[in-house]
């Protein structure tokens, strides 16, 4: 039993973040067989053959979260004469080194993804590997697939090409201090000045990134936005829970992936090869959002019209930016999970990508961190070399399921932990009153988030007359740092 009253908060959440994961089915630690491979490897891969370009001249980065070690991906732009931009993006070559049927390879099988809890990361691959030797660290020489693309001034996709190089990062980058610098509320990053170019290059990224960005909202993609927490240690001792939000550097990332899982995916359908595609499959519950959006004052189409929805979260978001974040969250849950599927050469038929309005998608830029995309690195490298598939269909069809289902499982896990950190932080503060506003109502109960701090929890009384999306006053009245339990009460 873990004891709620020990003051090593970090110790005690990597305590419950064991625990869950392996109630979970997960592996937290590495077999003596994995060891032993790891121990074999020496350095990162090197070139094998005269296809591989040496592409480390150009001034590529890496940007993401500031805690990020395991870095998958580079991106770098190109001015063309004719006025495009090609756009590449390099991916970290793992199958290089993590092979298939491997121990390690095993390993990243069985649990399908790094698990970032609250408290610790269980990586899906040795920390060896993926922030070291695969990651595509600064200033050092690593091979990787790379993504070509030839946008048109009005980001029309004109061309691609895939093909192996060796990269060198020029600058390791975050988030949140190249968004602030290309908003104009905070300095040029250190990491950008000292790389000659590097700054013309990023805006050059985020003004294609940009366009991108709007023509998947006309083309009818979702804007969701939800509530991302992540804990704040003052050493070992939680010390509050702070909140992601999306800013212009996630963009430049999540616009260029999205284009390149598309390149991905329609490169294996031309090959003629078979493929591990990621979807959300239209929704099964458009009754109940177009019962949602009648609530608020909006009238969407009887069939699902994901334009239609994008136009309705456009206005609720204008009118009512408070709600909005919940209101995001109903609309996920009822849009259905996504799920790995198989599509074989010549169908194509599949269902395609819901929340981003694309049909060709295939998870394939975070082979660290993602079994899917390690399985379509290998099955790309194939394609590439001519070679037969790696993968037989039934063996797909099996990983797709498992993917799937571990997926799911990796959510549960690091949403368990972060309420037990709710818990931990709000442990002290029985009998205090809070702002609320109402999140969620189902047979198990009503469900309220504070203001501040940012957490979610029960309300065991006085649920009567309330709705989604109402405020109100509540007080504390008890925590189960174990079960991650808060419930709180109506102030009357």
């Amino acid at each position: 039993m873990v004891n709620q009253d020990d003051r090593n908060h970090l110790s005690l959440l990597k305590k419950i973040a064991l625990r869950v994961m392996t109630e979970r089915g997960f592996y937290p630690d590495f077999s003596p067989q994995a060891i032993a491979e790891l121990d074999a490897i020496k350095g990162p891969a090197v070139q094998t053959d005269e296809s591989t370009r040496d592409l480390r001249n150009l001034v590529w980065c890496s940007i993401d979260n500031d805690d990020s070690r395991d870095l998958d991906q580079l991106t770098v732009a190109e001015a063309l004469a004719d006025g495009n931009v090609k756009i590449l993006v390099a991916i970290a070559d793992v199958d290089a080194i993590v092979k298939k049927q491997s121990a390690i390879d095993e390993h990243a099988q069985r649990n399908t993804t790094s698990i970032y809890t609250a408290a610790e990361t269980f990586p899906m691959l040795p920390e060896k590997l993926s922030t070291n030797l695969t990651s595509l660290n600064d200033e050092s020489d690593r091979l990787a697939i790379v993504i070509e693309m030839i946008f048109t001034e009005d980001v029309m996709l004109q061309s691609s090409d895939l093909y192996k190089a060796t990269v060198r990062n020029q600058a390791n980058l975050t988030y949140n201090s190249v968004a602030a610098w290309l908003e104009s509320s905070g300095p040029i990053p250190r990491g950008i000045e000292l790389v000659k170019g590097l700054d013309e290059n990023i805006r050059l990224q985020d003004k294609v990134a940009q366009k991108l960005k709007t023509q998947r909202f006309q083309h009818g993609a979702l804007y969701l936005e939800t509530i991302e927490t992540r804990p704040v240690f003052f050493g070992e001792e939680l010390t509050d829970i702070d909140t992601d939000k999306k800013n212009r550097a996630k963009d430049i990332i999540e616009d260029f992936m999205i284009a390149t899982n598309g390149v991905t995916a329609r490169y294996l359908s031309n090959k003629k090869f078979i493929s591990l595609r990621r979807v959300v499959r239209v929704p099964k519950y458009w009754g109940r959002i177009v019962e949602l959006a009648l609530e608020r004052g909006s009238t969407l189409p009887r069939k699902p019209d994901a334009k239609a929805l994008e136009q309705f979260l456009l206005s609720a978001k204008t009118s009512d930016p408070l709600r909005f974040p919940d209101l995001s969250l109903s609309i996920i849950k009822l849009l259905g999970k996504g799920e790995y599927i198989v599509e074989l050469p010549g169908d194509n038929d599949s269902a395609g990508h819901f929340g981003l309005a694309v049909k060709d998608y295939a998870h394939s830029t975070a082979p660290n961190r993602r079994y899917p995309d390690l399985i379509t690195q290998r099955l790309l490298k194939a394609a590439m070399a001519g070679n037969p598939m790696p993968y037989a269909n039934e063996e797909l069809e099996k990983l797709a399921v498992h993917c799937t289902e571990t997926e799911d499982a990796a959510k549960k896990v690091e949403r368990q932990v972060t309420k037990s950190a709710a818990a931990i932080l709000l442990q002290s503060r029985i009998g205090e009153q809070f702002d609320a506003i109402v999140t969620g109502a189902s047979e198990k109960g009503m469900w309220v988030r504070l203001f501040h701090p940012p957490v979610e929890g029960r309300l065991v009384n006085g649920s009567k007359d309330l709705n989604v999306g109402s405020e109100l006053r509540v007080q504390l009245v008890h925590t189960d740092v174990e079960r991650g339990f808060i419930d709180f009460k109506k102030v009357k």
